[in-house]
């Protein structure tokens, strides 16, 4: 399956850049960059295609999305048959933003968590919505380093937020555990490290942080709120949905290269985690895709108009509009 690379309108002068626009189409293919992106949809609903995540949104949406993680939205197409208002606000931010010595300091512990764990895209709602929301309209028009400070408390906003949600597993988008504890990071590494391994049993991993089988189990679901074996499985469907996207392996090569030791397990599974067969997963995934890439002049330009705070939010400009900060 080929995931196309969008070429963001970002420059190397650029702390971000922000795009907006309205009732613009959702005709672009499932892709990726390496900038961070946040994006924003009101007044619309539809499919958001997040790694190996597929979910409904209705009526708004925002997500944070980590680099060269594979993105797409749809929208309702009887809904934008009618001539609804609806408006996307998308900012792009580059990965090494906060790699200066400034923002290794402990007021930026949280935002660097933040961006650290978009690599699984994050999803936001509630209260952090309709804040975040506010920002990024005010953020559409330049107001010069008032914008600086504006995107800094909307990165403070997110990185603070308790009403988020992961969308892609862990096994698609590796990242680290929240936890403190050297011990479960250990064994988390180890895990990472060896889950594509058939062989690989709950004992090999507590024997690395020196545990019996029995104390390991009940430590690992205490910090992972899940058991070990549970977490594995959905390691390892995680990355088989990566190699269907990424691979043209067949199912059953795919089966082997992430872990599972027979064929008919595999499918049992991967049914059971994601609701449908690995090869109506790929399926699903091509038709989506399909698309003339050729023909899209702007791929990085979608908006919305629509807001969950009792209006309608208009933009200045209802053309697409770009603004370097």
């Amino acid at each position: 399956m080929n995931i196309y690379r969008e070429i963001t309108p970002l420059k190397s002068q650029d702390v971000f850049v922000v795009l907006d626009s309205v009732s613009n189409g959702f005709d672009y293919p499932i892709h990726n960059h390496p900038e961070y992106e946040l994006n924003l949809i009101a007044g619309m609903s539809g499919t958001r295609i997040v790694g190996d995540s597929t979910e409904r949104y209705t009526d708004c949406d925002l997500v944070l999305l980590g680099p060269y993680l594979y993105h797409k939205w749809d929208g309702d197409r009887h809904l934008q048959d009618s001539g609804q208002p609806y408006r996307v606000i998308t900012i792009q931010f580059a990965m090494d933003l906060f790699s200066g010595q400034m923002f290794q300091k402990e007021r930026f512990i949280k935002m660097r968590n933040l961006l650290r764990d978009s690599s699984r895209g994050i999803k936001f709602h509630g209260k952090t919505f309709e804040e975040a929301m506010q920002i990024m309209l005010s953020l559409t028009e330049d107001k010069g380093f008032a914008n600086i400070i504006e995107f800094f408390q909307l990165l403070d906003l997110l990185s603070n937020s308790t009403e988020a949600a992961f969308l892609a597993s862990e096994g698609f988008s590796p990242g680290a555990l929240r936890s403190e504890s050297n011990r479960i990071q250990a064994a988390y590494s180890y895990i990472l490290k060896h889950f594509t391994d058939p062989d690989l049993k709950i004992g090999n991993v507590a024997a690395q942080v020196h545990m019996s089988e029995s104390a390991f189990s009940h430590f690992f679901q205490k910090y992972a709120f899940r058991s070990y074996t549970h977490f594995l499985i959905d390691l390892r469907v995680g990355h088989a949905c990566k190699l269907l996207l990424d691979t043209d392996d067949t199912i059953a090569q795919i089966s082997s290269k992430s872990g599972f030791n027979n064929l008919a397990n595999f499918n049992r599974l991967f049914k059971k985690y994601r609701s449908c067969t690995p090869v109506e997963y790929r399926k699903r995934y091509l038709e989506k895709n399909d698309f003339n890439w050729t023909r899209q002049v702007t791929p990085w330009q979608f908006l919305p108009a629509k807001t969950r705070v009792n209006e309608v939010v208009h933009p200045v400009a209802y053309a697409t509009k770009l603004v370097h900060l």
